[in-house]
């Protein structure tokens, strides 16, 4: 069975060389950047959500599935430190227009505006079964201060942004039927909310690029044990995740428990999260945490370090195990 990555890596098989005076980063990060004027870079990404994949309509309000579609696009932009600029979105409708479409871009254009960022294209048009959002958006960013994921150096700490797996514990809520409760939902709200309406790190992403700190970035999507070991492969390193660090929200465990399901499985396999993972020098702790305190007045959260050894490795107590790439793939599941 074809996973994401080896279809990735047969459509490198088709690409030409990346040496070209315009191109900075290709295929292989968060964005590609290419040169623009001076020390200023263009940076460009894509995405695509499919419905009974990425959103379910049964339980998605069109209004926070709009800020849903735009924030998992511009969290692109985020792990790369930069500023998003403009917007392209496209959709496929299985039949005509759906009345819902009006709430929907209300959503989608509430969290443009908030990042000043402006829709400027797309396209429309008819599918036969699907419905299909894709949306490409471009940013800016200083060269010097541009983050890829191919920095990271051995002994360096790994962070986190915030808590994970409350995006996959609010999917597992919404599944069971719990958001259609008000009272379920309010007790949960945190949770449903991490899933229905991400949040694109922008303004911690720009901070942490300029800081000077941080070595590699980008956004966990696709869980921690997935996007940690793309990290790691770009950066040719390993990561050694401490258990009791991983940073976990309030009712986590009681909405594991509620489900039947694994919290561990939620953290490192769940994705959506959208949290920033990035690596800094050990020297650096102190003075990042500092950063980030008095421009945010919030926490960010060391989880391991950086390995020489390949591979991403789970350490709790006396054991070790290996979970690079247990996270989601489009093309083999979980």
């Amino acid at each position: 069975m074809t996973s994401e990555r080896e279809c990735i890596n047969r459509i490198l098989h088709y690409v030409e060389s990346h040496d070209r005076e315009y191109l900075i980063k290709g295929i292989g990060d968060d964005c590609a950047v290419l040169k623009k004027d001076g020390e200023n870079c263009l940076l460009l990404t894509t995405d695509t959500l499919v419905e009974g994949v990425h959103f379910d309509l049964a339980w998605h309000p069109p209004y926070l599935l709009g800020r849903k579609c735009a924030s998992v696009n511009l969290s692109d932009i985020a792990a790369m430190g930069g500023q998003p600029r403009t917007c392209l979105l496209s959709v496929a409708f299985p039949g005509s227009v759906p009345s819902w479409f009006d709430d929907f871009m209300s959503g989608f254009t509430s969290v443009l505006n908030e990042h000043d960022t402006l829709l400027v294209g797309g396209d429309t048009v008819k599918s036969q079964n699907d419905l299909i959002l894709s949306v490409t958006v471009t940013g800016e960013g200083d060269r010097g201060q541009i983050c890829f994921r191919s920095g990271a150096k051995s002994g360096d700490l790994i962070w986190v942004s915030g808590s994970l797996g409350n995006a996959a514990a609010g999917l597992g809520l919404c599944r069971s039927g719990q958001c259609q409760s008000a009272e379920m939902s309010g007790k949960w709200q945190h949770l449903i909310e991490a899933h229905l309406d991400p949040e694109a790190q922008i303004d911690l992403g720009r901070i942490l690029s300029s800081s000077g700190f941080v070595h590699a970035m980008m956004d966990i999507s696709d869980g921690l044990a997935t996007d940690l070991a793309h990290l790691c492969q770009e950066s040719d390193v390993g990561a050694e995740i401490q258990q009791d660090l991983l940073p976990l929200s309030t009712f986590l465990e009681h909405a594991a428990t509620e489900l039947d399901a694994e919290v561990l499985d939620w953290v490192l396999k769940g994705g959506e999260d959208y949290q920033l993972l990035f690596t800094t020098r050990a020297s650096d702790e102190q003075n990042l945490l500092q950063l980030v305190s008095e421009k945010f007045g919030r926490e960010i959260f060391c989880i391991g370090r950086i390995v020489e050894e390949q591979g991403v490795f789970l350490c709790n107590g006396g054991e070790r195990r290996e979970i690079a790439y247990q996270g989601y793939d489009h093309f083999v599941g979980k």
